[in-house]
């Protein structure tokens, strides 16, 4: 019986296959008859039984892919029975293959690489890390929209952020003309009325922009940012009754409070899934309180990683995350968040409320 080889992965292309041997360390490309014959390599079928399932495929060129399949299995792609001491794939875990990937991409082997990382994140489609990777060599090897991330990792964002602080409000109320702390406290603000003593917090608070528009309002104001550098330049301007350093979705994961409202300001602009920070986001609200947050605007069905290292979200996406949390959507509107080389960002500004009858509450 013929079967794949147990140590090869297989990834679809435009045009076929591509197959990446991970215990012989050979990379082997399929064009779309390979592709269907090495699928039918799947241990139930002989060479004749192979022949008679492919004859209404390949006709009388039967015989060139005779040979062909000889050559597979010359060169251990195919099996005439299941080998000995061949690790099968299945025991390879996401650490495991993302260090091949790496150590292949070191030696310029971005296509095997990418083969590698796209199964790691199979395996581990919830690490931010391995997806991060995965776009990386999905944009190098011209298959960018293959894998998006889910989010930019914490690494990148620690990297950008810690060499930015210094001059983080400078350039960006200067050089940038940053309105999004003002538009998005206006629209916030008018979902929330004439209230105030109000419960807030601002998640990627950075150097405290936005926290800074919330001061008049709140009885308490929590800032949170995974920049160290940022949150010092935030403890600088005075506005906050606490700050932390943290991961956000972790930390409010495991946070007990409840808040009034909850504040992003160019923060889920490093998010492409909104599931990951909106829900757990809900379930910090006090009922009737508000989220609200600033993104920018996409054309596509969903989201996708602009070659700014953003994401960008459409707006019927941004819609359907809020109802799936079990939020009403207040408002959603489009604005000009700030300029860049001179040009317009377009982004959205949404405001969310939780349910003033929510029994979910305590």
């Amino acid at each position: 019986m013929l079967i794949l080889s147990p140590s090869v992965l297989l990834s679809t292309t435009a045009d076929g296959y591509v197959a990446y041997d991970l215990h012989l360390d050979r990379l082997y490309r399929l064009n779309p008859t390979a592709a269907l014959v090495v699928e039918l390599c799947d241990g139930t079928r002989d060479l004749e039984g192979l022949e008679r399932d492919l004859e209404a495929v390949v006709g009388d060129d039967w015989p060139h892919w005779r040979d062909w399949l000889a050559t597979a299995v010359r060169d251990r792609l195919v099996y005439e029975s299941m080998p000995d001491g061949v690790p099968p794939v299945a025991a390879a875990g996401p650490a495991e293959l993302a260090k091949q990937a790496d150590e292949l991409q070191q030696r310029d082997r971005v296509l095997a690489a990418f083969v590698c990382q796209q199964r790691a994140s199979q395996l581990a489609p919830d690490d931010p890390d391995v997806s991060l990777r995965l776009g990386e060599l999905a944009h190098i090897v011209g298959r960018r929209d293959d894998a998006p991330p889910l989010r930019v990792s914490n690494r990148c964002i620690e990297q950008l952020y810690g060499r930015f602080a210094g001059f983080y409000d400078e350039s960006m109320l200067g050089e940038l003309g940053y309105c999004a702390p003002e538009r998005l406290h206006r629209v916030a603000t008018s979902a929330l009325g004439a209230r105030t003593g109000l419960g807030v917090l601002d998640l990627g608070c950075g150097t405290g922009l936005n926290g800074s528009r919330w001061r008049d309002q709140a009885a308490h104001l929590t800032g949170l940012d995974l920049s160290e550098p940022m949150i010092v330049k935030a403890r600088a301007r005075d506005v906050y009754d606490r700050l932390d350093t943290a991961e956000i979705t972790a930390w409010l994961d495991t946070a007990s409070e409840r808040f009034d409202v909850i504040v992003a300001c160019d923060t889920l602009i490093y998010f492409g899934d909104l599931t990951q920070v909106v829900r757990p986001a809900r379930s910090r609200l006090t009922a009737g309180g508000v989220l609200a947050f600033s993104l920018e605007r996409g054309e596509c069905d969903a989201y996708q990683l602009s070659d700014s290292g953003r994401f960008t979200h459409h707006p019927d996406y941004v819609s359907s995350v809020v109802s799936a949390a079990k939020l009403t959507l207040v408002s959603l509107d489009e604005t000009v968040l700030r300029y860049e080389y001179g040009q317009p960002v377009v982004g959205l500004l949404a405001v969310c409320r939780r349910p003033e009858t929510d029994l979910d509450v305590a």
